[in-house]
C-alpha cells in the first residue's frame, strides 16, 4: 500500500513539473486581470469623486487605454497576459485542479469558472484587436450577448440560466471574501506576514465589491430572460452605475471602486501565491 502511494505521489509530482508553462502563464494572467480590474476601480472612483472619469466595464477601459500614450503596449500586456489567465480558467473548469468536487457547490463554481474562460477570452481578444488598430469601438457586448442567445429555442431559459450562474458566482465571491476562505489557495507558507496581511485585508473587501456587483449583472440578465428585452441587459458598467443611483450611490460606488482596486491588488499577489498543484493530495 505504502509503494503504490508512493508511486502515485512521484506521478503527481511528475505531471506538476511537465506542466510549468501553464503555471506560468496562469500568474501572468492573474496580474493581467488584477490590471484590468484596477483600472476599472480608478475610473469609478474619478467618476465618485466628480474629479473626471465615469463608470465603465472593461470594453470601456481598454477603449480608453487604445488612446492614451503608451496604451498600446500596456493592450497587449494585458492581451497577452490574459490568455494565460483564460487557459488556466480553462483548466479549474476542466480538470478541477483545486477539487471543487462533482456536488451542487463544486458544478457552480466550475460553471462560473468555465463562463469566466469566455469572458475573458473576450476581452483578451478586445485587448489585443485595439492594441492592433490603435483604436476601439463601442460597447454593447452584454446587449449583443443577450440579443443572440433570445434568438434561440428556449433562449429566454438560456438568458435566465446564464444571469442565475452570475449571480451563484457572485455570491460565491461574496462570501469567499466574507470567510476569509479564498486565503486556502495561497501557499501561505512562502509568505511573510506582511504579505498574508495585505491579501487578505484586499482579498475580502475586494471579492465582497466584486461579488455584489456580479449579482448586479446576473439580475439584470434574469430581467432581461423575463422581459425579453436585449437593451435590459446590463455589464460592469451598467451595474456600477446602478449602483451609483442609490441613496449615498457616490458613496457606495466610491466604496465598490476602492473595492475593485484592492481586488487588483489581491490578484497580483495570487499571481505571485497562487496554489497551482494537480491532483487531490498535491
Amino acid at each position: 500500500m505504502a509503494d503504490k502511494q508512493e508511486a502515485k505521489r512521484k506521478a503527481r509530482e511528475t505531471k506538476e513539473e511537465t506542466k510549468p508553462w501553464i503555471r506560468r502563464f496562469g500568474r501572468i494572467g492573474y496580474m493581467s486581470q488584477g490590471i484590468v480590474y484596477a483600472l476599472i476601480g480608478v475610473l469609478a472612483l474619478l467618476a465618485a469623486l466628480h474629479v473626471g472619469g465615469d463608470t465603465t466595464d472593461t470594453g470601456g477601459m481598454l477603449q480608453k487605454l487604445a488612446g492614451m500614450p503608451f496604451g498600446n503596449v500596456l493592450l497587449w500586456l494585458i492581451g497577452i497576459g490574459l490568455i494565460g489567465y483564460v487557459c488556466w480558467d480553462a483548466i479549474l473548469a476542466i480538470k478541477d485542479p483545486n477539487n471543487e468536487g462533482n456536488g451542487a457547490k463544486g458544478i457552480i463554481v466550475r460553471i462560473g469558472y468555465g463562463v469566466s474562460t469566455i469572458i475573458y477570452a473576450s476581452i483578451a481578444f478586445n485587448a489585443l484587436r485595439f492594441a492592433a488598430t490603435n483604436q476601439g469601438s463601442g460597447g454593447g457586448s452584454e446587449q449583443s450577448l443577450t440579443a443572440k442567445l433570445l434568438t434561440y429555442p428556449f433562449g429566454q431559459w438560456l438568458v435566465a440560466a446564464v444571469g442565475l450562474i452570475i449571480i451563484g458566482y457572485g455570491i460565491y465571491e461574496f462570501f469567499s471574501g466574507v470567510t476569509g476562505s479564498f486565503m486556502n489557495k495561497f501557499k501561505t507558507g512562502e509568505m511573510n506576514k506582511h504579505e498574508k496581511r495585505a491579501a487578505r485585508q484586499a482579498g475580502r473587501m475586494g471579492l465582497i465589491s466584486r461579488g455584489i456587483v456580479f449579482a448586479i449583472v446576473g439580475f439584470f440578465f434574469v430581467l432581461t430572460a423575463i422581459q425579453s428585452d436585449p437593451d435590459e441587459a446590463k455589464g460592469l458598467d451598467g451595474a456600477l452605475s446602478e449602483v451609483s443611483q442609490q441613496p449615498f450611490g457616490r458613496w457606495l460606488l466610491g466604496i465598490v471602486a476602492v473595492g475593485f482596486i484592492l481586488f487588483g491588488v489581491y490578484s497580483v499577489i495570487r499571481g505571485r501565491y497562487e496554489n497551482m498543484s494537480f491532483g487531490k493530495n498535491a
